[in-house]
């Protein structure tokens, strides 16, 4: 019994990782263009640990959505590199995912804490 409570706890742990991630994405680029393997780093240093799998097929959706955009650089050790920012549409869905955020976040402590809300 012990046992599944803790695999249905990691499960559980694993979703609200993927769920945030495109939130965590979209403020990375808030705040600079940023090239894939850069983005990957950010990510890991938050311990939001990603693999190509995860990461691309996001990229290529938030994309798609007109979310955000890229160009391509050359490169002096390397092929050229994809670097991504986001656009108009992305800057206003990472505002909105923000605020979002701020309110859900104190929701999850006022329960936490056993408070009501004011």
């Amino acid at each position: 019994m012990r046992y599944i409570g803790l695999m249905e706890a990691k499960n559980t742990i694993s979703q609200m990782r993927r769920g945030i991630l495109e939130f965590c994405i979209l403020c990375i680029l808030e705040e600079q263009e940023v090239y894939t393997s850069e983005l990957i780093a950010r990510l890991k240093q938050a311990n939001l640990i990603v693999t190509d799998g995860t990461l691309y097929p996001l990229l290529n959706r938030l994309q798609k959505s007109h979310l955000l955009q890229y160009r391509w650089e050359e490169s002096e050790s390397g092929p050229p590199r994809k670097y991504y920012s986001l656009t108009e549409a992305g800057q206003r869905v990472s505002e909105a995912l923000s605020k979002a955020w701020g309110d859900i976040t104190e929701s999850v402590e006022i329960i936490r804490r056993g408070q009501e809300h004011e």
